[in-house]
């Protein structure tokens, strides 16, 4: 046994962070002797978060822009609307990291590596992170490594949600920053579910991103001719800069990934705290990363198990992902007829997995019972 801590952090990432974050706000843990190990160090603005909350939240210091009216559109329908009390928010990965980092440096007791993390073993009393040419052990490893693509079976899905971004200047002021277009469906959908989102963060300044939910990446070239088509044609913006360019992939699966194995505690991705059905993760991270720190000051352990709640969405997420493997309905007809039918605070809510029952019911009867239905009773029996 070379070292040994109390908690060890597998990636450095959202999760990873978050959760470091949390346990050195926490004054009965912020002593404990953390190690955070990545492969290398975080330096590149990598990605960017977007969520929406009521509240000013842990990384509020941090928004990069907020906004209080959505635009939804489909080919035939448009809809701009005020999502108060709620604010979407944009965060930066590089302002993000930053923010952890320094607050972490204050703490003597916390320690970074930087070495790719071949495996993580959970043994009889404690749990081990396997190195090239080490092995190191804690009371707890929280891991946010996704080591391999999971084993998907008959009855599960596993599709991608991906994205190509770019921040772009105009040489005029083009945009109102105070408005975002949260989902824009109307443009091509022949890979699959497809839409944009237009987050203006200056009035000559915005990220413009072509998302798709489908089982296969795109070629790169493909991704930069929907963005310069969209731009020209939509938007009708011929000329601008892009100052940033940022691309990604996310699990839509309804794989029921382990909270626990032994000692290890699984968060981020990982952990399944990217929602099945449209693979927004941000805000879940921080549910699970409080609930984490909440369970080792209550209950002196950091497992926490599955509630009702969970359970519940999950089976929502299935029934969608089910209609949207099989192609029963396409992706943008269901969201366009969730946004027709329903208050967006109401959807935001569902987004989030805080819906109570009487809100799911109004929500599933936005879209055809013949279709989803039947998928529901096929999730539920399986």
């Amino acid at each position: 046994m070379n070292k040994q801590y109390d908690y060890i952090i597998t990636g450095a990432g959202c999760a990873g962070l978050s959760l470091l974050m949390r346990l050195l706000q926490e004054p009965t843990l912020q002593h404990k002797k953390i190690l955070v190990i990545d492969e290398e160090p975080k330096t590149k603005n990598d990605r960017t978060w977007c969520f929406w909350e009521k509240e000013n939240g842990l990384f509020n210091e941090i928004v990069h822009h907020q906004w209080s009216n959505l635009i939804f559109k489909d080919a035939s329908f448009e809809k701009q609307f005020s999502i108060a009390p709620y604010q979407y928010k944009m965060i930066l990965g590089i302002d993000f990291y930053n923010y952890v980092l320094q607050f972490a440096s204050k703490f003597n007791n916390v320690v970074f590596r930087y070495e790719k993390v071949l495996q993580v073993n959970a043994t009889n009393q404690l749990a081990e992170v396997v190195l090239r040419d080490e092995k190191i052990y804690a009371t707890y490893i929280f891991n946010s490594i996704l080591f391999e693509k999971p084993i998907i079976k008959p009855n599960q899905y596993f599709l991608l949600q991906h994205f190509k971004g770019w921040v772009i200047e105009t040489p005029q002021p083009v945009f109102n920053s105070g408005t975002a277009t949260f989902m824009d469906f109307s443009i091509n959908q022949q890979y699959g579910t497809t839409f944009m989102y237009v987050l203006p963060i200056a009035p000559n300044k915005a990220l413009v991103e072509y998302t798709l939910f489908t089982e296969e990446l795109l070629n790169d070239k493909t991704y930069t001719i929907a963005l310069k088509k969209y731009i020209q044609e939509n938007l009708g913006i011929e000329e601008y800069a892009i100052t940033h360019e940022e691309f990604g992939q996310i699990p839509m699966t309804n794989f029921t990934f382990p909270n626990h194995q032994g000692n290890i505690i699984y968060i981020g991705i990982a952990g399944g705290q990217a929602k099945g059905s449209s693979g927004y993760a941000f805000q879940f991270i921080q549910k699970r990363t409080q609930q984490i720190v909440q369970s080792l000051v209550k209950k002196n352990h950091p497992f926490v198990k599955n509630s009702f709640n969970n359970k519940k969405f999950h089976l929502y997420d299935s029934v969608l992902l089910h209609v949207l493997q099989y192609k029963k309905m396409d992706g943008a007809n269901i969201f366009s007829a969730i946004f027709k039918n329903n208050s967006p605070q109401t959807v935001l809510q569902f987004l989030d997995n805080e819906t109570n029952l009487l809100q799911d019911f109004k929500i599933m009867s936005s879209v055809p019972t013949n279709i989803f239905l039947p998928a529901a009773i096929k999730e539920l029996l399986q």
